[in-house]
C-alpha cells in the first residue's frame, strides 16, 4: 500500500532550449528562470554549455564537427531529464539548426521548446565577462560563432527573446507565458 507521504501530482517533462551567442544572457535567463520553476513546485535541472564543457564534453573542440558532437550529447542527457519527468533548462550557444533540430527529435512532440535569446552582437561584446569576443577578434580563439563562425537563428523559434530590449524579469515572464500550457 503507498504511503501517504508519497502522494504526488508527477509533472509532465520539458526541454527549454535557450539558443544564442556568447553573452546574449543564456545563462543568466536559465538561472532566473530555474528560480521561478522551483518556486512554483517544479523539478529543473540546468544544462549549461560551460559545465557540460568540463566535464561530459571536454574532449571537445569547437569546429563543426565538435559543436555537432556537444550538442548531441548536451539533447541526449536533456531528453534522459525529460524523460524522468523534470522541466531541463539547456542553454547552449547551439549555432546550427540541424544540431538543434535533431536535439528536439530526441523528445517526444511537445515537449522541446527553442528560446531564441536574441541579443545584438554589439551588445554581447560589451556584455563580454570572459572577454572572449576580444580574443576572437584577435584571431586567439578560433572558430568563435558570431565571430569567424556563423550563428544560425531559429526560424522561427517557440519564443524569442530580446534581451537588449527586456530585463531578465521581462524575459523570464515572456518565456513562461509559452510554457504554462504545457507543465
Amino acid at each position: 500500500m503507498p504511503h501517504s507521504l508519497l502522494k504526488f501530482q508527477p509533472q509532465k517533462g520539458l526541454v527549454v532550449w535557450l539558443t544564442g551567442l556568447s553573452g546574449s544572457g543564456k545563462s543568466t535567463l536559465a538561472q532566473a528562470l530555474a528560480a521561478e520553476l522551483t518556486a512554483s513546485g517544479h523539478a529543473v535541472y540546468i544544462l549549461d554549455g560551460d559545465t557540460l564543457r568540463r566535464g561530459l564534453c571536454a574532449d571537445m573542440g569547437f569546429n563543426r564537427e565538435d559543436r555537432a558532437e556537444n550538442i548531441r550529447r548536451a539533447g541526449e542527457v536533456a531528453a534522459l531529464f525529460a524523460d524522468a519527468g523534470l522541466v531541463c533548462i539547456a542553454a547552449f550557444v547551439s549555432p546550427y539548426l540541424e544540431d538543434r533540430a535533431r536535439a528536439r527529435r530526441m523528445v517526444p512532440p511537445g515537449q522541446f521548446i527553442e528560446v531564441f535569446i536574441n541579443a545584438p552582437i554589439a551588445l554581447c561584446e560589451e556584455r563580454d565577462p570572459k572577454a572572449l569576443y576580444r580574443k576572437a577578434r584577435a584571431d586567439l580563439i578560433p572558430f568563435f560563432t558570431g565571430i569567424s563562425d556563423p550563428y544560425e537563428p531559429p526560424a522561427p523559434p517557440d519564443v524569442e527573446v530580446k534581451t537588449g530590449e527586456l530585463n531578465v524579469a521581462q524575459s523570464v515572464n515572456l518565456i513562461l507565458e509559452h510554457l504554462r500550457s504545457r507543465l
